[in-house]
């Protein structure tokens, strides 16, 4: 049967790579895509899968095995960044001006929907459901909350979910047991002080020098108030203060985010940031106010699930595919279907430096090496085979 399914994949790939190129030229940003949406339903009906759109945009779809079992859920996101692409020459370069694809998620869809179609051709041989979520809006960590509130996990015993990987090596990958995406929060503070001449700042509470002052001994958090075996990162990405050459400011705005692994110490890291916040300003005679938004959840994979995926990888592409990737500060939203079921998260290799396809996530120059999309499609079907299929669980 794994053969079979490796066989099914490969007569798929031509068409794999050009459905990911399709989207590729026509990105979509978060809940806006309409046109993603349509262009996966119309192949889920060519081959027959029954499926149910979700709101504002997305798909959930069942494939009923032809044998009873449990339900395991496999998730592709669609939505693309606000990037300007960098890859002049590229055939299928993006034509929405300031947005493309940085990220992956247009050979999330395009793997997810090549592993439908193969697992489609051997339904009758499947032992139980497996679920398709086709999701919208990752990027801000929307996505996956929503579709859990749609019912996308009703009734799933297991989830899996595969994402692209540009620092991983072409050939490689990786699902570690444990740790491997980070929760993502944000942080909000808004000082103020006292405005006035800039001539005359013994008559003022200057809010840029509260603002710089928090900024620098932020750090402090990290470096002697969080145990140094459990990673923390605090990071102040925009500061917003001051309206005028000559004059102080009276109020300055600072966003910044937190990532780390552990919730107890997510919750120690957002009340700390809150003191050094409201103590920083009263040191100068200001204020502060902090919003703290918590984003997503840290992605950990249980033991069973990541060992299944391990050995299914090696099953399906040898010892030396099987690669431990290190956990990443980066955050992902595939978290919140974890919340309702155990599971795991994969990270399939795509960094060749023959094909100018190392470049980080997120940068303009993003690209992956589409021969390793087979792998991608491959691990979701055959994973959902081999877990629907065995008696471990």
């Amino acid at each position: 049967m794994n053969d079979k399914i490796k066989q099914l994949i490969l007569k798929e790939e031509d068409e794999m790579i050009a459905f990911r190129r399709d989207l590729h030229q026509h990105p979509e940003l978060q809940w806006q895509e309409f046109r993603t949406t349509n262009q996966v339903a119309a192949e889920l009906d060519k081959v027959g899968i029954p499926y149910r759109r979700t709101e504002p945009t997305g798909l959930i779809a069942d494939l009923v095995g032809g044998k009873p079992g449990k339900t395991i859920a496999l998730r592709g996101d669609m939505d693309a960044l606000p990037v300007q692409e960098l890859n002049e020459s590229l055939a299928y370069k993006s034509t929405e001006d300031g947005k493309m694809h940085a990220c992956g998620h247009d050979s999330h869809t395009s793997m997810l929907l090549t592993a439908a179609k193969a697992l489609k051709e051997i339904q009758a041989e499947l032992s139980g459901t497996v679920r398709f979520i086709f999701q919208p809006s990752e990027e801000n960590a929307e996505g996956a909350k929503e579709m859990v509130a749609q019912g996308a996990m009703e009734g799933v015993d297991h989830v899996f979910g595969i994402h692209i990987w540009s620092q991983t090596p072409s050939g490689k990958v990786s699902c570690v047991v444990g740790s491997s995406f980070a929760s993502a929060d944000i942080i909000q503070i808004d000082f103020k002080g006292q405005g006035g001449h800039g001539a005359m700042p013994h008559d003022t509470i200057d809010a840029a020098v509260i603002a710089s002052s928090f900024v620098m001994n932020l750090q402090a958090i990290v470096a002697r108030e969080t145990d140094p075996l459990d990673p923390v990162v605090v990071t102040i990405g925009k500061m917003e203060v001051g309206t005028r050459f000559n004059v102080i400011a009276e109020n300055a705005h600072l966003e910044g985010t937190v990532r780390c692994f552990n919730n107890t110490t997510r919750a120690k890291v957002a009340k700390s940031i809150e003191h050094y916040a409201q103590q920083t300003a009263a040191i100068y005679g200001g204020t502060a106010e902090m919003i703290y938004t918590e984003g997503t959840q840290p992605v950990i994979n249980d033991e069973k699930s990541a060992l299944l995926v391990q050995q299914t990888i090696v099953e399906s592409f040898g010892e030396n595919a099987l690669y431990f990737e290190k956990p990443t500060t980066g955050g992902e939203d595939f978290s919140y279907f974890m919340d309702e079921a155990p599971g795991s998260f994969a990270l399939v290799g795509c960094g060749n430096p023959d094909k100018d396809t190392e470049w980080a996530h997120h940068h303009g120059r993003f690209n992956i090496d589409e021969s390793v999309m087979k792998n991608g499609a491959e691990l979701y079907a055959r994973f959902a085979y081999n877990y629907l299929n065995q008696q471990e669980f």
